[in-house]
């Protein structure tokens, strides 16, 4: 048993002896290692566009009441009768309560100068209504009710498509894009010769007329009995998709 152990012991021993003398007569023994990285990646990007338009379901508008009047309590009885009228002919006209708001309301008063002096000569009571109608026909009609009541000032106003009808065009615009870009890349393959693997990456961008698809009204306050002209015109939904393809 001991002359089978001591042979492997022998052996080793000699294994070490003759590296000892190798490294004492050439040197350390070289020993390298190479590593490599690749991060190949061959992609083949086309874009393509698609829109969707949609005249506008509701209107924004914003109607102001501004008096004038010696104390502060007889311009906010003028404004405030004004008002309430406007807003009692709006609920008959068929807009609800809840899309009617008051959005601004102040006092402030007036001054004049004289020999050098400033006095107080009345005060301001303005308040302003934020209107939501739909259907947008209605529009003109609300107008014409808050000028004939007393209303002096018309806002901006803005034509709005409501949040369904809006992601129906981004549904159509978007689909429109990728087929448009799916059928480019299909025929720059076929001319260039490029085979074209799964799709790896998709990229949007979507263009609108605001958030809201804010458009400008052509806004014509009648005056002698004409009604308001009212023209929501058209909102466009633009969107560009990038599809990544792999090569083979």
């Amino acid at each position: 048993m001991l002359s089978s152990i001591r042979t492997p012991l022998f052996t080793i021993l000699f294994v070490f002896i003759c590296l000892f003398m190798y490294t004492t007569l050439f040197g350390p023994i070289p020993f390298s290692v190479n590593s490599i990285t690749t991060n190949k990646q061959n992609l083949f990007s086309v874009s393509g566009a698609g829109k969707a338009s949609a005249v506008p379901n509701t209107a924004q508008i914003s109607i102001g009441v501004t008096k004038s009047a010696p104390t502060v309590e007889s311009a906010q009885q003028q404004s405030n009768t004004i008002t309430n009228q406007i807003i009692t002919d709006l609920k008959n006209l068929g807009i609800e309560e809840k899309n009617i708001t008051t959005s601004n309301y102040s006092v402030s008063p007036n001054y004049e100068y004289s020999g050098g002096r400033q006095t107080t000569n009345g005060y301001t009571v303005a308040q302003n209504l934020e209107i939501k109608i739909s259907p947008i026909e209605r529009a003109s009609s609300a107008i014409d009710i808050a000028t004939r009541n007393g209303a002096n000032v018309i806002g901006g106003v803005q034509f709005v498509l409501d949040d369904k009808t809006k992601r129906e065009l981004l549904r159509k615009a978007r689909e429109e894009a990728v087929n448009e870009a799916k059928e480019k890349a299909k025929e720059l393959s076929s001319i260039t010769g490029i085979r074209l693997g799964k799709i790896i990456d998709v990229q949007e961008n979507t263009s609108e007329p605001g958030r809201m698809m804010q458009l400008s009204a052509d806004l014509k306050v009648g005056g002698g009995g004409e009604p308001t002209q009212l023209a929501p015109g058209e909102s466009t939904i633009q969107i560009t998709i990038t599809l990544s393809y792999e090569t083979l």
